[in-house]
């Protein structure tokens, strides 16, 4: 049976209620269902039912577990889709921005197009690859928006966007090797999806976090977004604020601009130690979170930022700073023997040192809490032992 063939089969009545028999099946159990199921129906079927249950269960962490429940699902597709909220937030800024129609390029299972739609914005989601364009229209209609998404097989290159208020490209960055880090290697490539971006009224483009920022167009907008403190894209923007660089943190949204500040001075470390969002990391903006703490870095190459006051800030997580050692594994441990420390928490930023590694040396014992980063102190590698603030 072809995948295409496994796909459709789940859609028939037997497979659907297949669906619903296995939907809460423990993986260690797996062996066991399918042997039974199998004595009733086609083991091919069954294969695919219990593999589609595997992905809903990977899914409900980006859609939430009633919408996964609901959805069907390719393996690239849970890997590649957009979180749930980050979609939504990028469905709202489309329509604040006075969008009702998107082309959405690329759009794999759909994840985008259903934020999209469910905003009111009417899509057209297109990929060429056949199994994933009929979960991307089975998951439009599985939630009740048919009539604002419709689902194109199609190369994206070949697709005709005039007529649409934007364009929304998300390339595949992931290959037979794993993940792809050169923009060119995308697929398409973002050159294409620069110039497709340049002809439409508005476009964004979903990109990897790490790209280099000489890659991006002048005329472009680049946002980073996370999630929860944890990084999940970049988006380059057209038909907004040109050369504009900004953070965003969800859940808010909120968003710090770049005023192209200069770096930050080296100061020694205060009472505070400062980790800002990755997010603001990625679009260059410490000397912005700098600023707002009145506060410099440890080390000129190192994004932790110091201070001597405490002052609360969506974009950085400030630690209170106990003590400060040059890096010494034997001392370390003597000092969280003493102190009864057994929950440790390590962090590092310019060290070579793995968190794991020191863990194992230093075996922490004891009813206490505490945090230590492994990184370096103007040039010279340090750690900084210290607590949440």
């Amino acid at each position: 049976m072809t995948d295409l063939a496994a796909f459709f089969s789940l859609l028939t009545p037997e497979g659907r209620a297949l669906l619903d028999a296995v939907r809460d099946t423990d993986p260690a159990d797996e062996l066991a269902v399918a042997t039974r199921l199998r004595r009733e129906h086609p083991a091919e079927l069954v294969s695919a039912a219990l593999g589609q249950a595997r992905l809903r269960q990977r899914a409900a962490a980006k859609f939430g577990a009633a919408d996964a429940g609901r959805m069907f699902f390719t393996p690239n597709g849970v890997e590649q889709s957009t979180r749930a909220s980050v979609a939504a937030y990028r469905a709202d800024r489309m329509k604040e921005l006075g969008v009702g129609s998107v082309a959405d390029l690329c759009c794999g299972i759909g994840g985008d197009a259903i934020a999209l739609a469910r905003a009111g914005i009417r899509v057209l989601a297109v990929d060429r690859d056949p199994v994933t364009a009929a979960a991307a229209r089975e998951n439009a209609e599985a939630l009740g928006l048919t009539g604002l998404v419709e689902v194109r097989e199609a190369d994206v290159t070949e697709v005709d966007v005039a007529g649409y208020d934007a364009v929304f490209v998300d390339p595949a960055r992931r290959g037979g090797r794993g993940r792809i880090f050169d923009p060119e290697a995308y697929s398409p490539p973002l050159s294409w999806a620069v110039e497709t971006a340049r002809k439409a009224p508005r476009a964004a483009l979903k990109i990897a976090p790490g790209i280099p920022h000489e890659a991006i167009p002048a005329e472009a907008e680049a946002e980073w977004i996370s999630d929860g403190g944890d990084v999940k894209e970049a988006v380059l923007w057209f038909g907004t604020e040109p050369g504009a660089v900004r953070a965003t943190l969800l859940p808010g949204p909120r968003s710090l601009l770049s005023r192209r500040l200069p770096d930050p001075g080296v100061r020694p470390v205060g009472r505070y130690l400062y980790e800002p969002d990755g997010a603001a990391i990625r679009a260059h903006l410490v000397a912005e979170v700098a600023q707002q703490l009145d506060g410099g870095l440890i080390d000129a190459t190192i994004a932790y930022v110091t201070a001597d006051e405490l002052r609360p800030t969506p974009y950085a997580t400030a630690y209170e700073i106990t003590d400060q050692l040059p890096f010494n594994a034997k001392k370390l441990k003597a000092m969280l023997r003493e102190r009864e420390v057994g929950i440790l928490t390590v962090k590092k930023r310019g060290s070579a040192v793995e968190p794991e590694e020191l863990r194992k040396k230093v075996k922490p014992q004891g009813p206490n809490a505490a945090t230590v980063f492994l990184t370096r102190v103007a040039g010279a590698p340090t750690m900084l032992v210290g607590r949440p603030a």
